[in-house]
């Protein structure tokens, strides 16, 4: 098959992807809680910050809606600045909020991303006699663990797993364990390598934006299935 002739230049390009993400703590001074002048300027305040919030999250998906999960920005520097305005504009926001408890849990679908070792496997695939589908980030706070998953159909599957620390209000610190790529009836193992840590700087019920140290960005939402039934869909797993 010739997906095992990609394995080498995707298994790097994928975990040097995975190394990410900077947090930048912040300090802010707040009124009373007990005045109530204090909770009538909070509630106000709330209120504010929430259709902003929404406005901001409109507009960042509106930009990337066209983008082919940022294959498209990298020709269009305009595009691309744009999106990271609309990105800074959402961090600026949530930057009080707390994005690494329970609600951090999910299967993460790929949206957009300016990470050019997941572009190069996006855009290259083809060459290999495969192609792309999901491309998901699947993190379980709780177990304090992460999968990077691409998989190709019909047959393919390249896994990437880590063990994961809460280092901050936005900051998850990760040690990669294992890689494997997998097709129907073979895998191949390879060699874990590399640590890092990432900064989810906006999340809410649909949707999480994260900014990397390399200077990258990463857009997912919540997919609509469980990872684990993508892969008996796509690999029969």
């Amino acid at each position: 098959m010739k997906l095992k002739s990609f394995h080498n230049s995707m298994s790097s390009n994928l975990l040097l992807s995975s190394i990410q993400f900077h947090f930048h703590p912040q300090h802010h001074h707040h009124l009373n809680s007990c005045s109530p002048k204090a909770h009538q300027y909070n509630s106000s305040k709330g209120s504010s910050l929430t259709a902003q919030s929404k406005l901001a999250k409109h507009e960042l998906l509106n930009l990337i809606s066209d983008q082919d999960r940022g294959l498209k920005t990298q020709k269009n520097p305009a595009k691309r600045d744009s999106i990271i305005n609309a990105i800074d504009a959402l961090a600026d926001l949530g930057s009080d909020t707390v994005t690494t408890g329970t609600s951090l849990s999910a299967t993460w679908r790929l949206l957009w991303t300016t990470e050019k070792e997941q572009l190069f496997i996006i855009e290259n695939a083809h060459l290999f006699g495969t192609q792309v589908g999901e491309v998901l980030q699947v993190i379980d706070v709780e177990q304090k663990l992460l999968n990077n998953v691409i998989t190709f159909p019909p047959d393919g599957v390249f896994f990437v797993r880590s063990n994961i620390e809460i280092a901050s209000p936005q900051r998850v610190n990760f040690r990669f364990t294992s890689a494997v790529l997998r097709g129907k009836n073979w895998e191949i193992p390879l060699p874990p390598f590399g640590q890092g840590w990432f900064e989810s700087v906006y999340l809410d019920d649909d949707i999480r934006v994260a900014k990397d140290i390399r200077g990258d960005y990463l857009v997912v939402d919540h997919a609509p299935y469980n990872w684990k039934d993508i892969l008996r869909l796509h690999v029969g797993k």
